[in-house]
């Protein structure tokens, strides 16, 4: 079983940046892709990025590209996502996931993560 603890959510104003963290239990990080989801209230989970076990690989919506950057350190078993030009429709509960099956293509759907963090708030005001 791995537990996902997410941090670094937080308030910021439009245009400002965050940086949110997920540190997974276990020896065994870099076996896991690992992803970013979020929800706002009243919406469905959606994808945000993802990144490939080794790190060289990375997707992301299309909401998103070119303000967000995620990055992997496999030392320090530890998932970032760098969050720069907050819209306040990126207001959301940010959602850290961990896929352990080896695919060919990283997922963008809840269904291709076995687990899940429970989630930090990001607000951005306007």
């Amino acid at each position: 079983q791995v537990q996902l603890v997410e941090s670094g959510g937080g308030l910021v104003q439009a245009g400002g940046s965050l940086r949110l963290s997920c540190t997974p239990s276990g020896p065994t990080f870099r076996t896991y892709a690992m992803g970013w989801f979020r929800q706002a209230p009243g919406k469905e989970r959606e994808f945000v990025s993802a990144i490939s076990r080794s790190g060289l690989t990375t997707s992301y919506a299309d909401s998103v590209k070119g303000r967000f950057t995620i990055a992997r350190d496999n030392t320090n078993n530890t998932v970032a996502l760098q969050m720069n030009v907050l819209k306040p429709e990126d207001t959301a509960v940010y959602y850290c996931a961990a896929d352990q099956r080896n695919r060919v293509v990283l997922s963008d759907s809840t269904s291709g993560y076995e687990y899940w963090g429970q989630g930090t708030q990001v607000t951005v005001s306007s």
